[in-house]
């Protein structure tokens, strides 16, 4: 398989191939320790796997006994009873109650893909039920994130009994107290951080309020979406409800959604979230769905989907409806089975997304100009928040993602309006909890509201309030930001050369994903090859090519490293030899596989201590 086993860490230090200073400013260091590479060889021997494979699994955390588990992740071994989440019970039987009674129930999500996926499975449940839901995805600029007041009213008014809240709802105090007040019941599905006070609801499902015990926080909204079904189906079965007219649905339909959700909504894809997706892309796979696949039709995915096709494909799009176009254009494509209307509404999709792009480069360099200034040329400072008027409101969170990932902090971007009144997002980075800090915001008056968790968060503020907000972020998340920038170092997984790179390894090495947030794509390195070739294309993108000893060549792409660190660094050792860093995967283009190396790093290859 061409995997070097030799020891590529120089001894003292623990650097791999002896980086302390790449072009993006990271020591490389190996993932395994002592502890882990004993792992590792105990891994091989005991299951008879490859020694990069092995490497891959002890990396993460994957013990001796649970590898067989690990590489064949499923969701009956992997979920508990849905009854363990606090409320539960209470919103399975208010919602089997409804199925039965005929009711009409109104769902409420949130604009993004977990609140897309999250309704769209919802409805489609209680419609095998014989329930056509009412679904209300709030407009971001004109109503803002969760239930609101007037909203409520609207679905009361259309003769909803039951509201559904699908991530969203648990900090909806005032909206979720008038729908009592209109004697609409509510269950709030959600996973957004809770306060300690919570608002009127008949069930609020969600893992991360202080009561619940079921250690499922890190589920996204779909996800508990999908338990929530599976409790009410257990319910209805009881009861008798389905017969052979009314069959039950097999649940595992609905597995798409929930993998486009968990992945979009970037949680970590460990444990049951790992088994959703694994399990959704196999659904996905067999294009059943027909909104799903005019989507992946829209989003030109010849091959089978994997994970980063969810994230960086699919997601995207269902988004752009949220963010700049109809809010509802998202559910409408999931929940679509006429192939010719799922078409015109994924095309429409496909243009707003464009012209999300369009909107967010050039927000983007207005923001990187200022965060460069505020940072000075040492970057100092915990957090960077960017803000200015005029700027899409359905924008600044991308805009934060992108400022976080240059400038390797915490980023809050935000559009204020004429009269002074700003809406902003924020991205965190791992170890540095932004979500308590808004929450803690808020308590102190310096913001109008906010909320979110640990990695991504939303706020809304008065202009005035911008400098002490950023005073209270450096002063509350700076001994996190300095702790976490200091471990920001390179993992490397193992080391192959060009030679190696065929489909074989890449499928090694997908054995161990579906690959995200909580089991990062395996980082490897190629040391000492040659960059033979290296130019910009597409939108920031550079296309490299490398070059072993042996001349082997790999086709390698640098995503949006034109004008950084990374794309000056390849364009300036055209010709030269230099240590690569990054992941592999397969590119599929008319109908023809290559491997292509996706570049995160490259160093000088001069030689090392450890040789």
């Amino acid at each position: 398989m061409g995997f070097e086993s030799r020891d590529f860490t120089v001894k003292g230090n623990g650097l791999f191939l002896g980086v302390e200073n790449s072009a993006t400013g990271r020591a490389w260091r190996p993932r395994l320790d002592e502890r882990g590479s004993a792992r590792a060889l105990a891994i091989a021997q005991r299951h008879d796997l490859p020694e990069l494979l092995a490497r891959i699994l002890a990396g993460r955390n994957v013990e001796v006994d649970a590898v067989e588990a690990f590489l064949d992740p499923t969701i009956k071994r992997a979920m508990p009873d849905p009854d363990v989440l606090t409320a539960m019970p209470e919103a399975a039987v208010r919602l089997a109650d409804a199925v039965m009674r005929d009711e009409r129930v109104a769902i409420f999500g949130d604009y993004d893909v977990d609140g897309a996926t999250s309704a769209a499975l919802l409805a489609r449940f209680l419609r095998f039920g014989g329930i056509d839901p009412l679904i209300h995805i709030p407009d971001r600029l004109f109503e803002g994130y969760g239930p609101n007041i007037e909203a409520v009213r609207a679905l009361a008014a259309r003769g909803a009994t039951l509201l559904v809240t699908v991530d969203c709802g648990t900090t909806a105090i005032e909206p979720l107290a008038e729908a009592k007040k209109l004697g609409v019941d509510v269950v709030v599905i959600d996973h957004h951080q809770a306060d300690e006070a919570l608002p009127l609801a008949l069930a609020i499902v969600n893992p991360n309020r202080r009561d619940d015990l079921s250690g499922l926080g890190h589920l996204a909204a779909v996800g508990l979406a999908f338990m929530t079904v599976v409790a009410v189906n257990r319910l209805l079965r009881a009861r008798g409800f389905w017969t052979a007219e009314r069959p039950e649905p097999d649940l595992r339909a609905l597995l798409d959604d929930v993998a486009l959700g968990t992945v979009a909504d970037v949680v970590p894809l460990t444990g049951l979230n790992r088994a959703f997706v694994a399990k959704g892309l196999l659904a996905l796979r067999r294009r059943e769905r027909v909104g799903h696949v005019s989507l992946m039709d829209v989003a030109r995915l010849s091959g089978p989907p994997e994970a980063w096709h969810l994230g960086f494909l699919l997601g995207p799009r269902i988004n752009a409806g949220g963010r700049i176009g109809r809010a509802d254009l998202g559910v409408r494509l999931l929940l679509e089975d006429d192939p010719v209307e799922a078409a015109k509404i994924a095309a429409e999709l496909d243009r707003l997304n464009r012209e999300r792009r369009a909107i967010e480069l050039e927000m983007l360099a207005q923001a990187e100009a200022e965060a460069m200034a505020a940072l000075g040329l040492e970057e100092r400072g915990a957090v960077v928040i960017t803000a200015a008027e005029g700027w899409h409101p359905g924008i600044v969170g991308l805009v934060a993602a992108r400022l976080k990932e240059k400038f390797g902090r915490p980023a809050f971007a935000i559009a204020f309006e004429p009269g002074g009144i700003g809406t902003g997002s924020g991205r965190s980075i791992a170890g540095v909890d932004i979500g308590r800090a808004v929450r803690r915001a808020v308590a102190e008056g310096l913001l109008v509201k906010g909320g979110g968790h640990a990695m991504a968060a939303g706020v809304t503020l008065r202009k005035a309030e911008l400098t002490p907000f950023r005073a209270f972020l450096e002063a509350t998340l700076g001994p996190d930001v300095e702790v976490a920038r200091r471990a920001n170092g390179l993992l490397i997984d193992g080391a192959v050369s060009a030679a190696a790179a065929d489909a074989d390894l890449v499928a090694l090495i997908e054995r161990a994903g579906p690959f995200g947030a909580g089991n990062p794509e395996p980082m490897i390195a190629l040391p000492a090859h040659t960059v033979a070739y290296a130019e910009e294309v597409g939108q920031a993108h550079l296309r490299v090519r490398l070059k072993s000893a042996d001349g082997s060549g790999l086709g390698a792409i640098a995503f949006r490293a034109a004008g950084q660190k990374l794309g000056a660094a390849l364009l300036a050792n055209r010709g030269r030899q230099v240590h690569a860093a990054g992941s592999f995967a397969l590119d599929r283009w008319q109908g023809e596989e290559r491997v292509q190396f996706r570049l995160a790093d490259i160093a000088p290859a001069e030689p090392f201590v450890g040789r």
